[in-house]
């Protein structure tokens, strides 16, 4: 029944690219013409340069100030969503070039401000905030970087996701599964040809715990008391931050060739229910009031997440 399901959906239609294509933000028009209707280059090369010169990415790059951290920020996190932590995170979702040297020069911020904190959770062990962590490392190998500052991130996740997995001090130390999914955000951008066996060993095991130990779509992860599930986790969303959702568990478990893993066809299957008749699902972005106005308009957000939600069928329909 789950394979009937999502293979009803398994490619895009041509009423949901034509709708994509007329996006304003050149992101989504790039995505779409590579990963939904796999154009190359030729077609590709005006979008591709249209990031850098029209929609958000240049929005967020006009507040960056001469040191690389961005404006009215009281630290790297604070406040949500706008410093530079965020804004750096934001910046490699929208697909800027990751050898943009004003994105490098935040991401060298970053890597030089949080060295003394990395050393700490790994050498005291109390390895928490794997969210964080992984973000940083996802937006740090976007841009390319590979140094020791990036192998000890690594080994950061690497650690949290083996332990627990990614226990939380806000989660009363049980494992996080918005943790492991974040710190599995992060490794799934290393290379798989540059994967160690500590690297593949901690995504295996990720893996596992979210969809083998647990239920994705229940969300019967560990919490205290038996606590609610969160309430974003049965929507479909864009842009969260340390946040998860369906969606973007699915996204990742993508990017680590894991959706045909028995544990996650209840939730492409919860997918493919959402999607309307238009071809099209409907999205939200719960932190608007939060971040960047550039990011808010409601029909984006829509095409933000059917992008990403017909993307993800496509693939497991391979």
């Amino acid at each position: 029944m789950t394979d009937t399901l999502v293979a009803m959906q398994a490619l895009p239609t041509t009423e949901l690219t034509d709708w994509l294509l007329q996006s304003s933000i050149p992101t989504i028009r790039f995505k779409t013409h590579t990963d939904l209707l796999d154009q190359g280059e030729m077609v590709t090369a005006d979008d591709r340069a249209a990031i850098i010169q029209e929609g958000p990415v240049p929005a967020l790059l006009a507040e960056q100030l001469a040191n690389g951290t961005w404006a009215r920020e009281t630290g790297y996190y604070s406040p949500k969503y706008t410093s530079t932590h965020w804004t750096l995170l934001l910046l490699a979702e929208l697909a800027i070039d990751g050898q943009n040297p004003r994105f490098q020069q935040g991401v060298e911020y970053m890597l030089t401000t949080t060295a003394a904190e990395i050393e700490r959770g790994l050498t005291q062990n109390p390895l928490h905030l794997a969210c964080l962590w992984g973000n940083v490392l996802r937006y740090v190998l976007h841009g390319g970087r590979a140094d020791t500052r990036v192998e000890r991130l690594i080994d950061y996740a690497v650690q949290s996701v083996n332990r627990g997995p990614c226990q939380c001090r806000y989660n009363d130390n049980y494992a996080c599964a918005w943790g492991t999914v974040r710190a599995l955000w992060g490794l799934a951008a290393t290379p798989p040809a540059q994967r160690t066996p500590n690297v593949n060993h901690a995504i295996d095991q990720g893996i596992a715990f979210l969809l083998d130990s647990y239920q994705l779509v229940k969300a019967d992860y560990p919490t205290p008391d038996n606590g609610n599930v969160h309430m974003l986790w049965s929507k479909l969303s864009f842009p969260l931050f340390y946040q998860v959702d369906i969606l973007f568990t699915l996204r990742v478990l993508a990017e680590l060739d894991a959706l045909d893993q028995p544990g996650a066809q209840p939730a492409l299957q919860w997918l493919a229910a959402r999607q309307q008749k238009n071809g099209r699902w409907r999205g939200s972005n719960p932190y608007r009031a939060r971040t960047w106005r550039v990011l808010s308009d409601s029909e984006e957000t829509d095409r933000w997440v059917s992008l990403y939600a017909a993307s993800i069928q496509k693939q497991a329909n391979k």
